[in-house]
């Protein structure tokens, strides 16, 4: 971003309440020259399984999840990354589109469990409802080697970003939420699927995109993230195109009325209630 917008950015955070530069996504072909990005580990393939070749005592060391990566860059101020080779987790590697289709073994674990092999997450009642799910969400491969998250104002002149995401508590929520309606007229610019953490932060926002449907996504409902997210922490993910029209529009909306300024000191008493070393 340019120092006019990166200016144009802080003076919109200042006046929504939220005291954390948010994150861009987007795929590229360059490694981040600073950054975090999860253990190296092969990605197993469906012929993989077939075979019996998945050690599931090797991928629980080197487990580790987007959220958690995420957090940590946040943290740092830098950038979070993921590869075919350096994935994090099994549905992350689906969700980001390095690995499709999804492995069997996956399908019962996020379900039903595999008897005497693995305890059921049990998120959804059948592996039949999972594999149904998994095709209509049906994640876009991955256009390009890495997939990054960083924050907004280091990205470079001829970086761009893909999709922007914020992680807050609801009071800043609410206002991102009501700013969406009044940046595109549409009611229903919200969505909130079902999903893994990260695939409310990058499957989903992908998939409305390819459909021609211009539509923020809230997420970070997923049990198994909740660790990784702050106290009472949501995420929520917006289209660069949506972002840039709240940036246009917001001076002329409720984020300058007394209104807000009332949620604004709910948003100090949050932090103070919540405050603790991170």
């Amino acid at each position: 971003m340019t120092t006019e917008k990166t200016s144009d950015l802080n003076q919109f955070l200042e006046a929504l309440g939220h005291d954390e530069e948010p994150m861009g996504m987007f795929y590229t072909d360059i490694e981040p020259e600073k950054g975090l990005a999860p253990r190296p580990h092969y990605l197993p393939t469906l012929s993989d399984e077939a075979a019996g070749k998945l050690d599931w005592a090797l991928f629980h060391k080197s487990w580790s999840c987007v959220l958690g990566t995420l957090r940590r860059a946040r943290k740092r101020r830098t950038a979070a990354y993921f590869e075919r080779g350096r994935y994090g987790c099994l549905g992350a590697a689906f969700f980001l589109g390095f690995n499709k289709p999804q492995l069997e073994s996956v399908v019962k674990y996020v379900s039903t469990g595999i008897p005497g092999v693995l305890e059921g997450e049990r998120y959804v009642p059948s592996p039949e409802l999972l594999r149904r799910y998994n095709e209509i969400l049906d994640p876009e491969p991955a256009p390009k080697r890495f997939c990054v998250f960083k924050p907004l104002s280091v990205f470079g002149p001829d970086e761009e970003p893909e999709f922007v995401n914020f992680f807050a508590r609801p009071e800043v929520i609410s206002g991102l939420h009501q700013l969406v309606l009044f940046a595109v007229d549409d009611l229903e610019a919200v969505m909130s699927p079902w999903s893994a953490g990260c695939g409310n932060l990058v499957a989903w926002p992908r998939k409305y995109k390819r459909e021609g449907r211009l539509k923020a996504c809230l997420g970070g409902w997923d049990p198994s993230c909740r660790k990784f997210l702050k106290i009472d922490e949501i995420t929520f993910t917006l289209p660069i195109e949506m972002f840039r029209l709240i940036l246009e529009r917001w001076q002329e909306s409720f984020l300058t009325t007394k209104t807000w300024q009332s949620v604004k000191r709910r948003i100090i008493e949050s932090a103070d209630v919540w405050w603790r070393p991170d």
